[in-house]
């Protein structure tokens, strides 16, 4: 497997998503809309600057949904409160998910593209039933209480081990050192991927997470080979365990399950994608997102460290307050009137997870972290119905872990330094969080 890496050399320099979209608008600054729709919630410029807060916050007040009729990503309904996501999400017949439809992020098809360049990545969470039920029951066991209980013991010694290996009375970045480091490592646990290579994880999850690297012709021709590298590593990696044993890793599963032995290519990288993309990004944003919501505000911090048993609430009202996917899109399959809206056949819908975890109507205060909220749990973070993540158990069993070994070496994290936030519209998180520990 190290002959694997060793053909690759430019995966260690290359350069991030992040980075190189940043480069390219700021070369081409009137490639960004001038003049967009005033709520127009796609625009990554303001989760960067995080100033999104009070667009969705008016939105919500005017109603549940809105027709957006011009951004970069064409034109689309942005569902924005609570009851109506859910509303949307339990119609899955109605609202499709199927990347032939236009699959699950805002993004438009670029109809410029050849037919022989286009990169149709089908997986699961983009698919409907029968199909989407088949796949994700293939998957599901990795994730059942059994096997987190299995797989806590792990986890526990190999966040402590990275606690104990932080330095004190020193800046560090902790989104590189702790909240990559601990997802990468978990993911490539779970596929049961050749460690010293772990950190091509994050990098494919970066290139393939960023929505609006699409929307650049060159970034996204840069997307798809990173995409295309990956598939080739993973199909090694495949053909090496169809030698084998049925084996608990993720592409043992898949190689052993009726619903998914039979992928083509683009479907295993559409598995892949989704897998990384909801293995890594979306915990790691949480990890960070706990600590400088800690700092934002320090009397929740001082809760945490008086009572460790609001711990697993801690755990759901940080993932509500960070909510590290902003968005899921769905698309409209027959003219329908909604909340009193007519939304034609066709129409993209995109349900703002970001705005229903802020939703007044549910919960109080909701631009507070408040640990000892007694509906935390009622968080849309990992959507709602037959798509809800098929990881959550594990997402909490990381972040509670991270907490709990947090505490037990009375460790304060200080946000002491850079704050950079991803430039993005999708996943919702921070490139850079500079801190340093104290003792309480």
């Amino acid at each position: 497997m190290a002959t694997i890496a060793a053909e690759k050399p430019q995966f260690r320099t290359a350069p991030s998503a992040h980075e190189a979209l940043k480069e390219h608008f700021e070369k081409h600054p009137d490639q960004r809309m001038s003049h967009p729709h005033k709520w127009d919630v796609s625009r990554s410029d303001i989760y960067a600057e995080d100033r999104w807060q009070p667009i969705f916050r008016e939105m919500r007040e005017a109603g549940p949904l809105h027709y957006i009729p011009e951004s970069p990503f064409g034109p689309y309904w942005a569902v924005v409160q609570h009851k109506a996501i859910q509303h949307i999400e339990a119609l899955p017949d109605l609202f499709s998910s199927s990347w032939e439809h236009g699959g699950i992020t805002i993004l438009e098809r670029a109809e410029d593209i050849p037919e022989e360049e286009r990169l149709e990545l089908p997986m699961f969470i983009a698919m409907d039933r029968p199909k989407h039920t088949g796949q994700r029951r293939t998957v599901a066991p990795a994730f059942t209480p059994g096997e987190m209980k299995r797989m806590e013991a792990d986890i526990r010694q190999r966040t402590g081990e990275l606690l104990d290996s932080l330095p004190r009375g020193e800046v560090f970045d902790w989104v590189d050192k702790v909240s990559i480091e601990l997802t990468t490592g978990m993911l490539a646990l779970l596929f049961g991927f050749p460690w010293e290579d772990r950190r091509l994880l994050t990098l494919w999850s970066d290139w393939s997470g960023d929505t609006e690297l699409a929307s650049v012709r060159e970034l996204d021709q840069l997307r798809r080979s990173f995409l295309h590298e990956m598939a080739a590593y993973f199909q090694m990696l495949w053909a090496e365990r169809a030698q084998q044993d049925p084996q608990p890793d993720l592409i043992s599963m898949m190689i052993h399950s009726e619903a998914m032995n039979q992928q083509s290519p683009e479907e295993f990288m559409g598995n892949l994608i989704l897998l990384i993309v909801g293995g890594n990004d979306t915990t790691r944003n949480t990890m960070s997102g706990i600590i400088h919501g800690f700092d934002t505000f320090p009397d929740q911090r001082k809760l945490f460290e008086q009572n460790p048993e609001l711990i697993p609430n801690a755990v759901q009202e940080c993932i509500r307050f960070q909510t590290p996917l902003a968005h899921m899109r769905r698309t409209c399959t027959e003219d329908t009137e909604q909340f009193g809206q007519q939304i034609k056949k066709g129409d993209k819908v995109v349900l703002w997870y970001l705005s229903a975890n802020r939703d007044e109507q549910v919960f109080e205060n909701p631009d507070k972290l408040d640990i000892t909220r007694e509906n935390a749990r009622r968080h849309l973070a990992f959507g709602y119905g037959i798509h809800r993540c098929v990881g959550a158990r594990l997402a909490e069993l990381q972040l509670r872990i991270l907490l709990e070994e947090m505490h037990k070496r009375r460790m304060r994290v200080h946000v002491a330094g850079d704050v950079e936030r991803v430039r993005a519209n999708f996943v919702h998180g921070f490139r850079k969080l500079e801190v340093e520990i104290t003792a309480f």
